[in-house]
């Protein structure tokens, strides 16, 4: 009885991942979410890699989700230029973690787009290579870095952290320098906007709702079967994105002034 109405929605599953889509999101966020399926008597990691969108009414919505082995160029671009065939003209900011390929793939799909890492996944990537006894100085002296109030200032600041840490941590000084240019757009935005952008805020915690779901279910039978789940829990969780973003009308007006020309296209 189970399986037969779970069968039911596998054709909702298809209808919902090729649905016409917004012509333009103010901020997209991509990150990914790991299980384990059985696959031909193997068990396999599999990546659940999550698309969310802001629309432009500030309202937050799951694009699709897309399963997968392992992630490249190839792959990234391929899910982009899936959003576009369903309707995707525009996107002003993409907000990622470290996902292989996927700087290339979104300057090929939308060149005009700001890519943004996330700064949270951006500190643990760095952080793993401190050691613990120094990790809550190393994190003080970051916070400067991350928080101030012009990209100016936060190069000050990452000096005086390079100068400080560099010998013992060169490791993760170079993480941070090496990212520079995908993390270093946060620093012209104003405060509303960098709290929608911290990507804790919306992807990690469509992430927590999945958990709540799966944490019983350490191994998958399928692919199919985590599909579907992934799926239930997403119909869910949207029927509780019915609110806009707090303040979304002084955020929107930021965009309108520092993206000229663009929103303004899609009343």
């Amino acid at each position: 009885m189970v399986s037969k109405i779970t069968e039911r929605i596998v054709p909702e599953i298809k209808e919902w991942q090729s649905r016409p889509l917004e012509k333009i999101y103010t901020f997209i966020f991509m990150d990914a979410i790991h299980y384990k399926v059985r696959t031909d008597g193997h068990i396999i990691n599999r990546a659940a890699y999550v698309v969310l969108g802001v629309t432009i009414e500030g309202i937050k919505d799951v694009l699709g989700i897309w399963t997968l082995k392992n992630e490249s160029s190839r792959f990234w671009l391929g899910v982009l230029n899936e959003l576009k065939n369903r309707g995707v003209e525009d996107v002003l900011v993409f907000s990622v973690d470290g996902l292989t390929g996927i700087k290339e793939a979104i300057q090929a799909a939308f060149p005009k787009s700001e890519i943004q890492r996330c700064i949270i996944h951006q500190l643990r990537s760095c952080f793993k290579y401190v050691s613990y006894k120094h990790l809550k100085e190393f994190s003080k002296d970051f916070k400067a870095v991350y928080q101030a109030a012009n990209e100016e200032i936060a190069r000050d600041e990452f000096e005086k952290l390079k100068n400080k840490w560099q010998n013992l941590y060169p490791y993760a000084i170079k993480s941070w320098e090496n990212n520079w240019d995908v993390l270093s757009p946060f620093y012209k935005f104003p405060e509303e906007v960098r709290k929608i952008m911290y990507t804790t805020n919306i992807i990690e915690g469509f992430h927590r709702q999945l958990r709540k779901v799966t944490k019983s279910k350490t191994i998958f039978p399928s692919d199919e079967a985590l599909e579907k789940m992934l799926y239930l829990v997403t119909m869910n969780v949207l029927k509780k994105w019915t609110v806009r973003y707090k303040n979304w009308d002084i955020v929107l007006n930021q965009l309108i002034i520092m993206y000229p020309g663009r929103l303004e296209k899609y009343p």
